[in-house]
């Protein structure tokens, strides 16, 4: 995986993993890679999953199961599907309506754009 600047890393994971269990990659109730197994993969610090872990934990999208590891919560895609329909709702859409409107771009261009990409 590829880093990106202006991101914190554990972040960035949390985000790819959560891809991973909306995908199915990662499916409901299974368990996930360990910590050091996940660090080798991703070629970062253990520390650095430790972090990711305790984030995906807080926002119940993963839980751990004492001695055994850490599994996908049974609620896990609709936790991040609402997350992300709320992050696009509240932040990704604003931006585009607002550069739409410094670009001239009218409702029926979108529209015409919107029918071509489907």
């Amino acid at each position: 995986m590829e880093f990106q600047n202006g991101k914190s890393i554990f972040l960035q994971i949390a985000d790819s993993i959560a891809e991973k269990v909306v995908s199915g990659e990662f499916p409901v109730g299974e368990k996930i890679p360990s910590v050091r197994e996940l660090a080798s993969q991703m070629g970062v610090n253990p520390n650095t999953i430790m972090r990711t872990y305790s984030e995906l934990q807080a926002m119940n999208i993963i839980e751990n199961q004492r001695g055994i590891g850490y599994f996908v919560n049974p609620e896990a895609q609709n936790i991040i599907l609402e997350g992300k329909k709320k992050e696009f709702f509240d932040k990704i859409l604003p931006e585009f309506i607002r550069q739409a409107e410094l670009l001239g771009i009218t409702a029926d261009d979108l529209q015409k754009h919107i029918t071509t990409l489907k």
